[in-house]
């Protein structure tokens, strides 16, 4: 099977069930993208199927042919929510970062303008142990170019 990942053309011919999180870690050792739960109740696996949000660690690699994936390392780490979260000094330890960052870009390609409301729904589910939520949401609307 065929995929694109950060870009780059991708084969696949391993077990269809394995989750796409081992195969980003394990197979092409890009390590951005962490394993919390397993179950897809954390977000730390956050990465981007086709634009969309979806938790790695549930996705099957029999399910992404033909698709394009995006990890953390995809960003590059010049894109705007990277660089906002940074000026909000939004990491503490850092294990959900990658997860999190994801799922903002997601929310702010579908919703540029993000209410309070959007950024609480998109970012529901996506744990933080540290606790950190105001400070994300703030990274949110910078980036957005929404007040604070």
């Amino acid at each position: 099977m065929q995929l694109t990942v950060n870009g780059a053309a991708r084969k696949f011919d391993g077990d269809p069930q394995m989750p796409l999180l081992w195969y980003l870690r394990d197979l092409l050792e890009l390590t951005g993208t962490k394993y919390g739960c397993g179950m897809g109740l954390c977000g730390a696996c956050t990465v981007h199927v086709d634009g969309k949000a979806v938790r790695s660690c549930q996705t099957k690699m029999g399910t992404l042919a033909g698709k394009s994936v995006m990890t953390i390392e995809g960003l590059g780490g010049g894109h705007v929510v990277q660089k906002a979260w940074m000026a909000a000094n939004v990491p503490q330890c850092g294990y959900c970062q990658s997860g999190q960052i994801m799922q903002a870009v997601a929310l702010l390609k579908e919703k540029p303008k993000p209410t309070e409301q959007d950024i609480d729904g998109a970012m529901q589910g996506i744990l933080c142990r540290c606790g950190t939520y105001q400070r994300i949401r703030t990274a949110i609307k910078a980036a957005a170019g929404v007040k604070a």
